[in-house]
């Protein structure tokens, strides 16, 4: 566990709530959830669209994020603030993951496309269930490497 120490992210001067954060990765789990009993590609599409918001937009418009303050606003809970640069990059992971578990099942890959959802829903239950930033360890190990090469 001592390489968990060392895991560098993007930083940013933006701040956000983490128990947004943990409360919208749940909403991922299950709406992933859902396409993963159904198989229809879709839900899968609309799950890549707010990814999408989230990533490159203002999350205020993404629905998952919404359903998250709300969650947050009834539980009562104060702000937990976090830095917001290693959940937008965690966020463009899921979009690229989402838009590829959707094309797959588009195409009737629903093997790969069940295991590219499968591997969105283990980064969002590290988020939500173990506050573990997936995020961060892909950009330490697999961006951060090549980055600096360059």
């Amino acid at each position: 566990m001592n390489y968990l120490k060392n895991i560098i992210c993007p930083v940013s001067a933006e701040r956000i709530d983490e128990n947004r954060v943990r409360l919208t990765a749940l909403g991922v789990i299950l709406v992933m959830g859902l396409f993963l009993m159904t198989g229809v590609w879709i839900i899968a599409a609309l799950l890549a669209a707010d990814f999408f918001i989230r990533a490159f937009k203002e999350a205020k418009f993404s629905p998952l994020a919404r359903l998250g303050d709300l969650l947050v606003r009834i539980s009562g809970t104060h702000p937990i603030l976090i830095d917001k640069a290693p959940k937008l990059f965690a966020a463009r992971i899921g979009f690229i993951l989402t838009s590829l578990t959707a094309f797959l099942a588009l195409v009737e890959l629903s093997l790969a496309a069940s295991v590219t959802g499968i591997v969105l829903v283990i980064f969002a239950f590290l988020e939500c269930g173990l506050n573990f930033c997936a995020g961060c360890w892909v950009y330490t190990y697999v961006v951060y490497p090549l980055v600096k090469k360059g």
